[in-house]
């Protein structure tokens, strides 16, 4: 357990809204794929996204990853980068729309059309 007033300090925060993990999904949506080809770069500017822990930014490494691996395939850091982040946004996404994994996972794909 955790003490409530330590809550701050360590970086945690609350589940986002219903109405948030709607605007997740409006993320997931949009087609559009960075032009940044350089992998080392891309790398780094998604790994700093992930560790921010803005679900937003999580979600947007989530749509460029996938759909980068549909495009062009991903090297086996993106691909373990993609899983990771993936994970965290289903287990947020999972609790703010009080839908399983699966379904989560689902609407997802079904968003960028895996």
């Amino acid at each position: 357990m955790i003490p409530t007033q330590n809550v701050d300090g360590i970086g945690i925060r609350e589940v986002i809204s219903e109405e948030d993990a709607d605007k997740v999904f409006l993320i997931l949506k949009n087609k559009t794929l960075p032009s940044n080809t350089n992998w080392n770069k891309r790398y780094r500017e998604n790994m700093g996204k992930i560790k921010s822990g803005n679900i937003y930014e999580v979600a947007d490494v989530v749509r460029c990853l996938m759909l980068r691996d549909k495009e062009k395939g991903l090297s086996t850091g993106e691909k373990k980068m993609l899983n990771s982040a993936k994970q965290i946004l289903i287990s947020e996404l999972v609790l703010a729309k009080n839908m399983n994994a699966m379904e989560i996972e689902g609407i997802i794909n079904k968003y960028i059309k895996v």
